[in-house]
C-alpha cells in the first residue's frame, strides 16, 4: 500500500477500477520469464546452429559435454555478435519503453511519445550533425569526447527539442496537450529539415549510412558502443522508479500534487532530464526506432492499470522482450539480409496506434 500522507488522492483515484496490484505483480513476473526466453531466442536464432541447449550448457558448465558441446565458431558468435546485440536491445527497448511512460506520465496523455513529440528526431539532429561533421566543423569536439560525441551530441539534440517542447506547451503551470502535440510536430519536422540539410552534405559511404542508420537497427552493436552509451542509459532507467509517486500524484493536477507535497518543477525537470538521456543515448547507436514509446505504456496500462510503480519497471521489461523479439523478426525475416528494425516496429506499431485513436474519439468501444 502506498502512503495515504503522500499520494493517497492519486491511490484512491488509481483503485476506482478496483485494486491491480496483484496482477501488475503477476504481469512483471511473466515480462520477467518473457524477457529471458526473448534472449535466449536473440542468442540462438541466426544463421549458427548453436542450440538453446548448447548456449545453457556453455553458461551453467562451461562447456556442455558430448554433441550440446559448443564449437569455437559458435562461441564467437554468440558471444562477440550476438551478445552484445542483445544486451543493446535490452537496454534500448528498456530506455524507449520507460522514457514513454514517463512521458505520458508527464503530459498526463497516454498519446505522449519521444518518437511522437519530436524527442527522438532531435536526438536524430545531434547524432547525424557528428557523423556528417564530427571530421570537419566539429572536429575539435570530436577529438576531445571521443567515442561519447555521438551519445552527448544526440542527448542535447532530444534535451533542446523536450526543453523547447515544454516551454511552448506550458502556461501558467498548466500543459495543454493540444499545443504539445501540434508543437511536438512541429519541432520534429524543423529537426527532420536541418537533419536533411546534413544529410545533402554528406558524401556517399555516409549518406549510405545514415540511411540505414535513420531505419533503427541493432545490427552495429559492439561492447565499445555498449560501454559509451550503456551507463548513460542505465542511470535513466535506475532514476525513473523514483518518479513514480510524483507522476502519480501529478495525474490529478499540478496544483494538488504540490498540496501533497510533490516537488513539481524538480520532478518535471528530472523526468526530461531522464527521458532526453535515455532517448538520445538510445538513438545514438541504434538510430530511429519508433512506436516501442507509445505501444508499450498503453497496453501495460490496459492490463494493470495507471500505478507508475508498477507500469515503469514492467515497461522497462516488456519493452526489452518486445525489442529483442523484434530484432529476431529483422533477422530472419528476409535472411540472409537483414531488415532494419525500425521498419519491424513501425509495422506493429502504427496500427496499434491507430486503434489508441480511434478508442480515444469513440470510434470504436472494446
Amino acid at each position: 500500500m502506498v502512503d495515504q500522507s503522500i499520494a493517497g488522492p492519486a491511490e484512491r483515484k488509481m483503485a476506482s477500477d478496483g485494486d491491480r496490484s496483484g496482477r501488475a505483480r503477476l504481469v512483471i513476473a511473466l515480462a520477467c520469464v518473457m524477457l529471458a526466453a526473448a534472449v535466449l531466442l536473440s542468442l540462438t536464432s541466426g544463421a549458427s546452429d548453436a542450440s538453446a541447449v548448447k548456449v545453457v550448457g556453455d553458461w551453467l558448465f562451461g562447456a556442455a559435454p558430448g554433441d550440446a558441446a559448443m564449437s569455437a565458431r559458435d562461441r564467437l558468435i554468440v558471444y562477440d555478435i550476438r551478445l552484445p546485440r542483445v544486451v543493446l536491445g535490452v537496454l534500448i527497448g528498456a530506455a524507449l519503453a520507460v522514457s514513454g511512460a514517463v512521458m505520458q506520465g508527464l503530459f498526463r496523455n497516454p498519446l505522449a511519445d519521444p518518437g511522437l513529440i519530436g524527442v527522438s528526431a532531435g536526438s536524430s539532429l545531434g547524432a547525424v550533425a557528428v557523423i556528417v561533421l564530427g571530421a570537419t566543423v566539429l572536429s575539435p569536439v570530436t577529438a576531445w569526447l571521443g567515442t561519447l560525441a555521438l551519445p552527448l551530441a544526440a542527448f542535447c539534440g532530444g534535451l533542446s527539442v523536450t526543453l523547447l517542447l515544454y516551454r511552448v506547451a506550458t502556461r501558467q503551470g498548466r500543459t495543454s496537450v493540444a499545443t504539445m502535440l501540434l508543437a511536438g510536430l512541429a519541432l520534429a519536422a524543423l529537426a527532420m529539415a536541418l537533419t536533411g540539410i546534413l544529410i545533402f552534405m554528406a558524401d556517399d559511404r555516409q549518406l549510405r549510412d545514415l540511411t540505414f542508420w535513420q531505419l533503427g537497427s541493432l545490427a552495429g552493436a559492439t561492447w565499445q558502443k555498449i560501454g559509451s552509451v550503456g551507463p548513460v542509459i542505465a542511470l535513466s532507467l535506475a532514476a525513473m522508479p523514483f518518479l513514480a509517486r510524483g507522476l502519480n500524484a501529478l495525474a490529478l493536477g499540478e496544483a494538488t500534487a504540490g498540496h501533497l507535497g510533490i516537488p513539481v518543477q524538480r520532478l518535471k525537470y528530472t523526468a526530461i532530464v531522464g527521458a532526453s538521456a535515455a532517448v538520445g543515448a538510445s538513438v545514438a547507436v541504434s538510430g530511429g526506432i519508433g512506436f516501442v514509446g507509445i505501444v508499450v505504456p498503453h497496453l501495460l496500462r490496459l492490463l494493470i492499470g495507471p500505478d507508475n510503480r508498477y507500469l515503469l519497471p514492467a515497461s522497462a521489461l516488456l519493452g526489452a522482450s518486445l525489442l529483442l523479439l523484434a530484432d529476431a523478426v529483422a533477422r530472419t525475416i528476409v535472411a540472409p539480409a537483414e531488415l532494419p528494425i525500425g521498419i519491424v516496429t513501425a509495422i506493429a506499431g502504427a496500427p496499434f496506434f491507430l486503434w489508441i485513436l480511434l478508442r480515444k474519439r469513440g470510434v470504436i468501444d472494446l
